[in-house]
């Protein structure tokens, strides 16, 4: 099996305080607001990420000054989600989908009127330039991959529920035959090449990084997968100590890292449209927009 290395950013704790609002409500009542019920704390991940950026913007745009961004990393906010869902408190987090949670959890996005978040994003297989030439069964593989919502979320609720990312990976693999020759088309098989993937530490990223890393080392690859932020992986395709990411967002995600890196990288093709990012909470909660958090 491929070998993982856990890159740069250390997992921070992350703790958030949630106020129950009454005996049997989880939203704002006649006493108290919504911001009141949350402390005004929005529940986020990893400071480099691009959600996090969009969610600073919205509480400018909207005018949220008495409120703030918690810094943290996706498990700290599924984990705080999930202690609040469980006692059906209020919460407010920085949501992405695809992502498990939205199978296991009735929740939903806040409406955004001034579009902060943008419309609906694509995730993007960027490369380093030069990948082609050096590896072109590689580059035919990532430049064919493409899967869907429902593919992703069956390997990452395998993982969310215990199984190792590289055996969820191997399973789906062998489960989706077809899919995969897809992806494998006119894609001779190589001896023992090196190949590094970067990723960021998201449960969509962990899913499509360590089945494709199993795709290729099928392929007779020897496949590195490294997990960095946002910044360092774009820096790494950018300089070539990484051949290859599944893990770009696009258009607004990744917008500042695409535009600074312009020309110093290459989008090999879209795995998957119509990705959301944006404030999320549980159904039960009684708001809709985002501008109901004033």
């Amino acid at each position: 099996m491929w070998k993982k290395i856990i890159g740069i950013g250390a997992v921070a704790a992350l703790t958030i305080g949630l106020t129950a609002c009454g005996s049997d409500k989880a939203n704002s009542d006649k006493d108290g607001s919504v911001g009141d019920s949350v402390h005004y704390k929005i529940t986020g991940i990893d400071p480099g990420a691009g959600i996090m950026t969009a969610t600073e913007n919205a509480i400018k745009d909207y005018k949220l000054d008495d409120w703030q961004l918690v810094t943290g990393s996706s498990a700290a906010m599924t984990a705080a989600l999930k202690k609040a869902y469980d006692k059906k408190e209020p919460i407010i987090i920085t949501g992405w989908n695809p992502h498990w949670m939205f199978a296991k959890y009735d929740l939903k996005y806040l409406k955004d009127p001034k579009g902060v978040y943008g419309e609906a994003e694509e995730i993007h297989t960027i490369a380093r330039k030069g990948l082609k030439d050096d590896h072109p069964t590689a580059y035919k593989v990532l430049s064919q991959f493409k899967w869907s919502e429902d593919d992703m979320g069956a390997v990452m609720l395998d993982i969310q529920e215990g199984t190792k990312p590289e055996e969820a990976a191997e399973k789906w693999v062998k489960n989706n035959n077809e899919k995969v020759a897809e992806w494998t088309k006119g894609a001779e098989k190589v001896n023992g090449e090196n190949i590094k993937l970067a990723y960021v530490a998201w449960d969509s990223e962990i899913a499509s990084t360590n089945v494709i890393g199993k795709v290729l080392e099928d392929l007779g690859y020897k496949v590195t997968l490294t997990q960095v932020e946002a910044g360092p992986m774009w820096t790494a395709i950018a300089d070539g100590s990484a051949d290859a990411s599944l893990a770009a967002w696009l258009p607004l995600t990744h917008k500042t890292y695409a535009e600074k890196f312009k020309g110093k990288y290459e989008d090999i093709g879209t795995s998957m449209t119509g990705v959301k990012i944006g404030l999320t909470i549980p159904k039960y909660m009684d708001i809709d927009s985002i501008e109901d958090l004033k």
